[in-house]
């Protein structure tokens, strides 16, 4: 039995492969009766299934915004914004901006490697909202480039030269809290394929978040052990931090289902993510 609540997943306004419709009723489906879409640097997905989410489910709002500070990358989620308000707005342009010059730095990485992808292929990648790596991926794999999704990003899409693609953290924190959301540090120990943060990284990280006036962490979270789990929710309550928690459901077979707040797929208790009393204000 998974969770009622999931306030991390999404679409394939980002790298999802769910429409926001399809996600919202395959969250019901689930038995997952509160949604939030935190799509990758775009809010497409979720202003979508704002003005559309079905009955019989209490949808919230949110983006995944790549962000960078002194002690490292993170990845905040903005739950509960007005997508309407101008510091919002003005987020989604740069973090937009940043994530399509790593679109085409990626694409032009594949051609100088002389892969052979169609330009239409990458035409459609460039107007989709938050285009990522899992659609290259997906699109390497379909023209015969790699033989499969996960060959894709290790040895063709994880080679490409970086490129800044991060907001700096306090101004990514400074602008969810003047659309009214609520600024939550997500995976704070990092999520699947990505080196775990150690314990003096994670606390370093946090201070600093804190400075900037982070309001809460994912705690609870599909690819974190109850105990490691129950571990962060600690620490949230120290600092006096929200506590949220979410799948980080992508609708792919490895990634988390819909509802799953641990590894151990045990249901939450929806008392314990003290974020929803913020969020029904």
């Amino acid at each position: 039995m998974r969770s009622t609540i999931d306030l991390h997943t999404h679409t394939s306004a980002s790298d999802g492969l769910l429409t926001p419709g399809e996600l919202a009723e395959a969250a019901l489906e689930a038995g997952v009766t509160t949604l939030a879409v935190c799509d990758h640097d775009t809010a497409a997905g979720a202003g979508e299934l704002l003005k559309n989410a079905p009955a019989g489910l209490r949808f919230i709002p949110g983006v995944e915004v790549s962000s960078r500070a002194r002690g490292g990358r993170c990845h905040l989620l903005g739950l509960g914004c007005a997508l309407d308000h101008r510091a919002f707005l003005r987020l989604m342009d740069t973090a937009g901006a940043l994530r399509r010059g790593k679109l085409e730095a990626r694409i032009d990485f594949i051609k100088k490697l002389g892969l052979c992808v169609p330009e239409a292929e990458f035409d459609r990648l460039r107007v989709l909202p938050g285009a990522g790596k899992p659609q290259m991926a997906d699109a390497l794999v379909k023209y015969g480039c790699a033989p499969d999704f996960h060959t894709a990003i290790r040895e063709i899409l994880d080679r490409c030269p970086a490129v800044e693609d991060r907001v700096e953290a306090g101004e990514v924190i400074g602008a969810i809290r003047a659309a009214g959301g609520v600024a939550v540090w997500a995976h704070p120990w990092g999520e699947t394929g990505k080196r775990t943060l150690t314990e003096g990284e994670y606390r370093a990280l946090l201070a600093e978040l804190l400075d900037d006036g982070l309001m809460a962490m994912e705690c609870w979270y599909s690819q974190y052990s109850v105990e490691k789990c129950e571990k962060l929710e600690r620490d949230a309550q120290k600092h006096g931090l929200l506590v949220s928690g979410g799948s980080d459901c992508h609708s792919r077979p490895d990634t988390a289902p819909l509802g799953t707040l641990n590894a151990e797929g045990r249901p939450v208790d929806p008392a314990r993510l003290t974020v929803l009393e913020r969020l029904t204000r």
